[in-house]
């Protein structure tokens, strides 16, 4: 296992597992710790790297009050053990066999699947086009903008929306996803994308009612929520 910075408060757990078969760009795994007295503790992760990558990554974001996240970013050692079970889930995942555009909308730590799903994209060098709409609080809390940025690099619109603050300079988004944000830089309705959306529950409602109200077929969008 290995650790590296992520954001202000997050960090990239990977890990080597044993018996491990794969998993699908989207998925999550469940981590549970155990405590000298028995306590047990359980959080389900997305899975932050493609599935051509030879660990299992997950992105942890520190909550101060957490039962699990300060562990897992301010103690976890290389040895430690962990337990987990997974990969779970084939609702939220990207199917590269399907050619429509790919939209996808996180915030927050809600960007963590859209790292595997975008490795993945350029892992198999799909053609498929993609958008990313990802809001964090400042630009110290981007999970994953070093990839993102190399992502942008190769020709995925990335736009990125600042909530609490820009450094000097900043000309990208600044504020809250509102509905003329949303449209103005995710995918249109005439191109039929399939949307994922990620991230804290009362911005995932938000989004979707977003896009729906703008025309996209609830069919079209599969969201991932927590908090």
């Amino acid at each position: 296992m290995s650790t590296t910075v992520e954001a202000a408060s997050a960090r990239r757990l990977s890990l080597r597992i044993d018996g491990w078969e794969g998993h699908l760009a989207g998925q999550h795994v469940d981590v549970r710790l155990t405590a000298p007295d028995g306590y047990q503790a359980q959080r389900s992760y997305s899975i932050a790297s493609a599935p051509e990558s030879p660990t299992v990554d997950l992105v942890v974001q520190r909550v101060a009050d957490g039962e699990v996240s300060p562990y897992l970013v301010d103690e976890l050692r290389v040895g430690d053990e962990l337990e987990l079970r997974g990969p779970i889930g084939g609702y939220f995942v990207w199917h590269p066999d399907v050619d429509s555009p790919l939209q996808l909308v996180a915030g927050g730590s809600g960007v963590a699947p859209f790292l595997a799903v975008l490795d993945h994209h350029a892992a198999i060098r799909s053609s498929v086009p993609v958008r990313l709409l990802c809001s964090a609080r400042t630009l110290d809390d981007v999970i994953g903008a070093e990839r993102l940025e190399g992502h942008a690099d190769r020709g995925v619109a990335v736009t990125i929306a600042l909530t609490r603050g820009a450094p000097p300079g900043w000309t990208g988004l600044r504020g809250r996803v509102e509905p003329a944000t949303i449209r103005q830089h995710t995918l249109p309705v005439e191109q039929q994308p399939r949307i994922l959306v990620c991230g804290p529950t009362t911005f995932v409602e938000a989004v979707a009612d977003g896009l729906v109200d703008d025309g996209h077929p609830p069919a079209a969008i599969k969201i991932e929520r927590f908090g």
